[in-house]
């Protein structure tokens, strides 16, 4: 993922925010108040930026969704058919800094995406079947015998282990960030490995 040098948005803001909170207190927990709080204005402030809590939690989870989709085409893109075992390492980067960078939206996709509309739902179910293809033709390119189906559920796996950080313990307890990345990618590329012997 590209990493931003400008400051963020109040929009953003309230959705950082907003996605803490509700992984940390659930979506119901929380209410419309503190999320303003956290942010430095009021409650009803927020309505200028949503129209209330569901646009935030739709916001956040079909946002993620998508930008993982962009950055994985992206990368897809600037390999313009180079090498598929580099393109592989480089997905997998990318959905490492998610998944350090944005834990909360892990738990809240976990615990609140049967909250979502059904329209937001399958959108978010849509993204992320385009996403998985996209690394099942990767992980094709690097392992052609490896089945279709197979590939399939070693993406999977592979998501579940790296989306597994909001498990890692508080930070302190874990080693420092470049390390986890680096241990994720080794077993992510372990995984892959043990899936196609």
């Amino acid at each position: 993922m590209a990493t931003r040098t400008d400051a963020p948005t109040r929009r953003e803001q309230i959705l950082k925010e907003a996605a803490r909170l509700f992984a940390e207190r659930g979506f119901h927990g929380v209410g419309v108040d503190e999320i303003g709080a956290a942010v430095g204005i009021s409650g009803p402030g927020l309505y200028r930026h949503f129209p209330g809590k569901d646009a935030m939690l739709a916001e956040l989870l079909v946002g993620i969704s998508g930008r993982l989709l962009t950055g994985g085409k992206r990368r897809a893109a600037e390999s313009n058919g180079g090498d598929p075992e580099a393109l592989l390492d480089s997905l997998i980067e990318g959905h490492i800094d998610f998944a350090l960078d944005d834990r909360p939206l892990i738990t809240l996709h976990d615990r609140e995406l049967d909250r979502l509309r059904d329209s937001d739902r399958k959108l978010v179910r849509q993204l992320q079947r385009q996403y998985v293809e996209l690394w099942v033709e990767v992980l094709r390119e690097v392992y052609p015998a490896l089945a279709e189906p197979a590939a399939r559920s070693a993406v999977h796996s592979v998501f579940g282990l790296l989306n597994s950080t909001p498990h890692l313990g508080r930070p302190g307890s874990i080693p420092g960030r470049g390390a986890t990345a680096e241990l994720l990618h080794r077993m992510a590329r372990g995984a892959f490995a043990a899936a196609a012997a």
